[in-house]
């Protein structure tokens, strides 16, 4: 059984000690009040063409024009971005953020919930708006995140959120994206320690037991649940398998965390046989088997790019070449920023996300594939393609004024619009350095 200090279920993660232990000075945005206009700059749209000198004309949080001779309302509040390039927002998937923030404090670690099976955990009851390492991923253009459970066996479901926004309500893009199961690992350790290999094997089969089991009675409830509805005899409700029904009827994917090839077929194995749409959440052997992820149409979520090979023997840019593999096998994948399939960690490095997609394009990956890695295909995989990921009219005005290429290190995110609102783009890091120039210029 693993440990949790609150309950995610009931929402009681976002208390006043989360909030005292770490509380963002920056203001989230009000309404969009009047029309917005980008003008002059270039326009990088993501699913179509180039713009140059093109206006972004958005109003109410919705994209209305995008072009070079737009007729623009009375009202409309022009800002000149000439020499600048405007980029949908990047979305990272997932992460844990706003479920943790200091890895110390126990109290603001509220991303694992106790027991193995808790499938009627939603992440986006526990997220702390005032966490810190919301301006931090903001100023390096990540404006939406797919938070989630960890932990356990089956963790939770994930939600999709805005980051900005004076309460959870507020940021909530879309409360349930999907359920996260931790398939077991085949791996046995033999680290001093650990337990016997017949002990290891042992945990294994019966993780994967309580998983089928868990399938089987929620699928089971369903049933008996519809009988009811058709007047059939009375069953009490239970909140995790009521959860669960929507993964049942494929309205809803589970997101499989599995990366070893052992695992992955196994997880693939398991769907088909309980007709379920999945995703995969995985890293260092996805590439090995993505002629049966795109047998099967499963999309995959690249847990990093920025880790070790699996194994000694491997090259050094095994986990760099590993998108540019998925892409020449035609697979549907995008980047994430950590290596998801580690229980824990925090929202620190989401600001890396630009940075793992980069590699990827350093490595092999055709540079507009990389760019959509982090911005269309991450939205076409959680199923808000038709609100996020590019610029395009009818789209949610989620977008980036920068000064450069985004997966450029260098480059500066200079103006930020979450639904058409602008977003306060420093963090506790420019704060710091502002603070920091300042006694350098007191000491000349």
């Amino acid at each position: 059984m693993r440990t949790m200090t609150v309950l995610l279920i009931a929402g009681l993660a976002s208390g006043p000690m989360v909030h005292e232990a770490a509380a963002s000075k920056q203001k989230p945005a009000g309404p969009q009040a009047r029309p917005i206009a980008l003008t002059g700059g270039t326009v990088h749209t993501v699913s179509g063409a180039v713009l140059e000198g093109a206006t972004v004309l958005f109003d109410d949080g919705v994209i209305t024009g995008i072009g070079t001779d737009l007729a623009l309302p009375e009202n409309t509040l022009v800002i000149d971005v000439t020499g600048k390039h405007v980029y949908p927002g990047l979305i990272a998937a997932p992460t844990t953020l706003g479920l943790t923030e200091i890895s110390s404090v126990r109290a603001t670690q509220d991303n694992v919930e106790i027991g193995d099976v808790t499938p009627s955990v939603r992440a986006v009851t526990a997220v702390n708006p005032d966490s810190e390492y919301f301006p931090v991923a903001r100023a390096n253009g990540i404006l939406t995140a797919l938070t989630m459970p960890s932990g356990g066996l089956i963790s939770g479901l994930s939600g999709l959120i805005a980051l900005d926004g004076w309460t959870t309500e507020e940021m909530t893009l879309q409360s349930t994206v999907g359920l996260h199961v931790r398939w077991p690992s085949y791996r046995v350790f033999d680290f001093p320690g650990a337990d016997s290999r017949e002990k290891q094997v042992e945990a294994r089969r019966e993780a994967l037991t309580m998983l089928r089991d868990a399938f089987r009675e929620a699928k089971a409830y369903m049933i008996a649940k519809e009988a009811e509805r058709d007047g059939g005899p009375f069953h009490p409700s239970d909140l995790g398998w009521e959860s669960m029904i929507p993964v049942l009827k494929k309205e809803l994917p589970v997101l499989v965390h599995a990366s070893e090839v052992k695992q992955i077929h196994a997880a693939i194995d398991w769907a088909l046989a309980e007709d379920l749409k999945i995703i995969l959440v995985g890293g260092a052997d996805v590439w090995r088997v993505a002629d049966r992820l795109k047998e099967n149409a499963i999309p995959v979520i690249i847990g990093a790019v920025h880790y070790l090979p699996a194994r000694r023997w491997e090259a050094y840019d095994a986990p760099f070449t590993n998108a540019l593999k998925l892409y020449e096998a035609g697979l549907e994948f995008c980047i994430g920023e950590r290596r998801v399939w580690l229980v824990g960690g925090g929202g620190s490095n989401v600001r890396n996300l630009p940075y793992h997609a980069a590699t990827a394009a350093a490595y092999g990956l055709p540079r507009e594939e990389a760019l959509k890695s982090v911005t269309l295909y991450p939205a076409r995989i959680l199923g808000v393609e038709d609100r996020l990921g590019s610029l395009e009219t009818g789209k949610d005005a989620t977008l980036i004024v920068t000064d450069g290429d985004p997966l450029e290190i260098m480059t500066q995110v200079e103006r930020a619009f979450i639904q058409g609102r602008p977003v306060d783009i420093s963090s506790k890091h420019t704060d710091l350095y502002d603070k920091y120039r300042t006694r350098l210029e007191q000491v000349k």
